[in-house]
């Protein structure tokens, strides 16, 4: 039975957890199975060369952690990096923030470079800083390509320019956590050292499946590391990949099979049409914000989001209303706003498994709870920017074709 009850389905448009597809659901809904069967290896094999396309790598190794996105932070710096390393890490909202506070505890030496919540990472410091480092003391370089507390997407790809441009040996880490599965990410293109996500966000699977993919270059750096692992240690994993069993410890059965679902369903469409289709989707979000007169948190186009859009609300409404509300009365549920823009900005999530017509239904919510709290919308107004934009754009869905 639900906790809190309501009719009709919960619509959720938080950045992550997200929507599960019915097709997940029905493939996870079955029993526990012995992992040491000849059953799970089989499986979990083919997963792992799949995964290996939505990360768009030939030469990274992926594992499949039982954990959180921050379980996979972990994972990525303590195999990688020792106590006293230096690393730039770059400080733009609340989860480049965390993933700060990580590094700093784990007792790396953290070179922050910080801009204004809204802003992308400064790459023009990332510059200086690495041509200054003639020395190479800086071991590796961290960034989140999209942080969702403010909608804010990175450029990886100008990161990978300026490390080849100085000829600097830094590893390269990426969190892709928010990003990956919905937005255009190239992991050997970029030269990407680890990357990793969580499976509850575009993957549209439920929490507790982080997965990291290493480069040859990181799984080298990995036999020197001198940081303490145990759950994350990658050369468990990879003395059971060699044995052909895969597990080092019991997996999750269920969410197994899911993958297996999820990444099926991506393949349907094709991994270039989904991220198109979240590209869409992104695009009418940001042209019903405009009609509804409000701005976008995220200061320049450059760095808007294809996944979350933080939405600025006026001085003279608490932006925690308009989500508490939306719950309470619409069954509709928003993001916060987190740490230094709480109370500030909503966010609406337009990641995973996700078509028009759910979008539209979101934003027509949006706008009935900003008339609640006192706002002057037009009701109807961004529902009506975002249908015209859709109604010209949308193709036909390909399997229906």
């Amino acid at each position: 039975m639900d906790y809190v009850y309501g009719p009709g389905r919960n619509h959720l448009f938080v950045p992550g957890p997200v929507n599960i597809p019915d097709q997940v659901l029905r493939a996870m809904n079955r029993n526990n199975e012995d992992y040491r069967s000849p059953a799970i290896p089989a499986l979990t094999k083919v997963l792992i060369e799949d995964v290996k396309k939505i990360f768009k790598t030939t030469s990274g190794t992926p594992f499949l952690f039982p954990t959180t996105g921050t379980g996979a932070w972990e994972s990525a710096l303590t195999n990688t990096l020792s106590p006293g390393d230096r690393i730039v890490s770059f400080l733009i909202g609340q989860f480049s923030l965390l993933w700060i506070d990580q590094q700093q505890r784990l007792k790396f030496n953290v070179d922050v470079v910080e801009s204004e919540w809204g802003q992308g990472a400064n790459l023009d410091v990332l510059a200086s800083k690495i041509a200054e480092d003639k020395e190479h003391t800086i071991k590796a370089i961290c960034i989140v390509h999209n942080e969702t507390a403010t909608g804010v997407t990175n450029n990886l790809a100008t990161v990978r320019k300026i490390l080849d441009h100085y000829q600097h040996p830094a590893l390269y880490l990426v969190d892709g956590v928010s990003s990956i599965c919905a937005l255009d990410f190239r992991m050997d293109e970029w030269g990407i050292d680890v990357a990793l996500t969580g499976s509850q966000k575009a993957l549209s699977l439920p929490t507790g499946m982080g997965i990291v993919c290493a480069s040859p270059k990181a799984l080298e750096a990995s036999k020197t590391a001198k940081s303490v692992r145990v759950f994350f240690d990658w050369n468990d994993y990879l003395r059971f990949y060699k044995l052909g069993t895969y597990w080092p410890y019991t997996p999750s059965i269920q969410l197994l099979y899911g993958l297996r679902a999820a990444l099926d369903l991506i393949f349907e469409e094709g991994l270039d049409n989904v991220i198109a289709r979240h590209t869409r989707l992104a695009k009418a979000t940001r042209l019903a914000v405009e009609a509804w007169g409000l701005k976008n948190c995220t200061q320049k186009e450059e760095w808007f989001s294809d996944t979350v859009t933080a939405v600025i609300v006026p001085s003279y409404i608490d932006s925690s209303e308009i989500v508490r509300r939306a719950w309470k009365r619409y069954n509709l549920s928003l993001g916060l706003g987190l740490n230094k823009v709480a109370g500030k900005v909503f966010r609406i999530g337009h990641l995973g498994n996700l078509n028009e017509l759910q979008l539209l239904g979101c934003l027509a919510g949006v706008e009935m709870v900003l008339k609640d709290v006192g706002y002057p919308v037009k009701l109807g107004s961004g529902v009506a920017a975002a249908s015209a934009y859709l109604q010209n754009s949308t193709p036909l869905i390909p399997s229906r074709i």
